[in-house]
């Protein structure tokens, strides 16, 4: 028997879209103009669909994960572990949609790609209302975070640029041509959960006793799945994507606006789960390519299995971001790019701003960097005047004071300590303030680990020289920053430092997606070879074809002339 479908208007109940013939409570429903802004107890929680063929529908599943918001701890929904059925039934739904949609003209997709930038910035408050219930950040970072995935979906606007081929004369009445052409059923995986008991059963030679899999990849539930959607579709690809079961509620908005953007039915499906779905997805032979976002130990796992079925995997992992501070920088720009880029979605990003190298005499700027970080509002996320949220589950909560502790009982000095900080309205949330912990060293855990919260760890060097070494035996390269008002010094460290985005005054050096994201080291499977957006980007959901023709001059005939204007349809 079919799943029974859910329209899209009660699909976008609550936000992200949840329930079957489903009556919107006042205050509750959401839409482009109406959507919860408070994180008040939803009376009547509703499981989240999952999305094929362009219908929201409920699964028939009985296993669910419960999603809390992180301020109140108060359900909100509960998301599907979809069947394998529910799954091979998505996959289904895109082999059958793919070959008319790669027929569909650049130009068509381009025009639909148009109607899907525009639907984004219309329900722009409404996706950034549902990233601050279900993941926690600020209102206005959460708008930040749909800004940083619109921007790519405005970049994929350019395909007929793109995907232009190239063409030479290699001989007398011989040519050949290049062309892009989309490789079929792709998937994308966003961020999810790790915990230590199911990632047991997930690879069990790889997921066995390490601590760091207490904490949740969860952090851009909007910009994640806009890093793929507009890329892999706009390219003639269908995709399956599975965001994460912590935050769904933006992919399934998205979806919605997909369906009315005019995607053709199939060409974007969304399912639910968590290992299991994820396993799915790595063996399923008609997926040709997988895109991940998230923690080490999954994506060298994603990447390694995947690969070995003969896919095609691009997956950006951990982080360890550092910056190194020189003594002639501009002292106040340093600290107030620091508070920010440290503390800001409560250090729940994979390139937040997480090390300090201080070189010489800047050490003595840290007491002054405290006090501005006291400054910063820890409270729920809707709240006017809120500078960072509550980390996104109890079980990040207890891994991040875990490693303050540790520092602590390893000889570092908590110079500000963010833990026991609760605003009062919200006593359940899990909340962390900013701490920063100083006279850290390399063989320190909370050094050695990606911490994913807001804690900020500081290291002393004595010259640029060895803040450089100490950067680069980081076995992370993400993002790296040096603050300093020397040309030749930042040049120095910009031809030495061993990241792939390097900031100069920069605490966050994302690159716009008309460049890509280009992490190395261990913060990129696979070296870097594939990264997301930009032109490497649109290359990761193409495939190569060379074409050489002969066409002989003397074979030419003449024909009659069509005066009447192309069309090019």
């Amino acid at each position: 028997m079919a799943p029974p479908k859910v329209s899209a208007l009660a699909a976008a109940r609550r936000i992200h879209a949840s329930a079957q013939n489903l009556q919107p409570a006042i205050g509750i429903a959401s839409t482009a103009t109406n959507f919860p802004l408070t994180h008040d107890k939803i009376e009547k929680v509703e499981d989240t669909p999952y999305f094929i063929n362009n219908k929201f529908v409920n699964s028939t599943t009985s296993e669910f994960i419960d999603l809390h918001d992180p301020a109140t701890n108060n359900l909100v929904t509960r998301v599907p572990q979809n069947t394998d059925a529910e799954l091979k039934a998505a996959v289904e739904s895109a082999e059958k949609a793919f070959p008319a949609w790669r027929a569909t003209s650049v130009l068509h997709r381009q025009q639909i790609m148009f109607k899907f930038v525009a639907l984004i910035r219309e329900n722009w408050d409404r996706l950034a209302a549902s990233i601050t219930l279900e993941q926690g950040k600020t209102f206005a970072d959460a708008k930040g975070d749909v800004l940083r995935g619109l921007q790519v979906a405005e970049a994929a606007c350019g395909a007929p640029e793109l995907l232009k081929g190239e063409v030479l004369e290699v001989a007398k009445d011989m040519e050949t041509r290049s062309y892009k052409e989309p490789l079929g059923v792709v998937a994308a995986i966003c961020p999810f959960s790790m915990s230590q008991s199911p990632m047991a059963n997930y690879s069990p030679h790889i997921y066995r006793t390490n601590r760091s899999f207490f904490f949740l990849f969860a952090d851009f539930p909007a910009m994640i799945p806009l890093w793929c959607i507009p890329i892999a579709t706009v390219t003639g690809n269908c995709l399956i994507l599975k965001p994460s079961e912590r935050d769904p509620g933006a992919a399934m908005i998205l979806a919605e606006l997909c369906q009315k953007a005019g995607f053709p039915d199939g060409v974007v499906n969304v399912v639910h789960g968590a290992h299991r779905a994820v396993n799915f997805i790595l063996d399923e032979p008609a997926i040709k390519a997988i895109s991940f976002v998230g923690g080490n130990k999954a994506g060298e796992y994603i990447f390694s299995r995947g690969s070995a079925n003969g896919k095609r995997v691009q997956a950006n992992l951990g982080a360890k971001n550092h910056a190194a501070v020189l003594p002639d920088c501009n002292k106040n720009h340093f600290l107030n790019s620091i508070v920010g880029a440290a503390f800001g979605a409560a250090g729940q990003r994979c390139m937040a701003l997480s090390t300090l190298v201080m070189v010489g005499e800047t050490k003595d700027w840290l007491p002054e960097l405290a006090e501005r970080a006291k400054t910063l509002q820890v409270n729920g996320g809707f709240e006017d005047g809120a500078d960072l949220g509550p980390v996104i589950s109890p079980q990040s909560k207890e891994r991040i004071e875990s490693l303050i502790a540790s520092a602590e009982e390893e000889g570092a000095t908590i110079l500000l300590d963010g833990r026991g900080q609760t605003p009062a309205k919200y006593p359940n949330g899990n909340w962390v303030g900013p701490t920063i912990i100083t006279n850290v060293t390399k063989d320190m855990r909370c050094y050695r680990e990606e911490i994913f919260g807001p804690v900020l760890v500081c290291l002393n060097v004595d010259s640029l020289d060895s803040a450089m070494d100490l950067i680069n035996s980081n076995e992370y390269g993400n993002g790296v920053a040096i603050f300093t008002r020397s040309g030749p010094t930042a040049e120095t460290f910009r031809r030495n430092i061993q990241a792939g985005q390097v900031g100069i005054n920069v605490p966050i050096p994302v690159p716009l997606p008309m460049f890509s994201f280009t992490g190395n080291k261990k913060s990129v499977a696979g070296g870097g070879a594939s990264t997301f957006y930009g032109r490497p980007g649109v290359s990761f959901y193409t495939q190569q074809k060379t074409v050489t023709a002969m066409w002989a001059s003397s074979d030419a005939i003449s024909q009659k002339a069509d005066v009447a204007m192309p069309t090019h349809n």
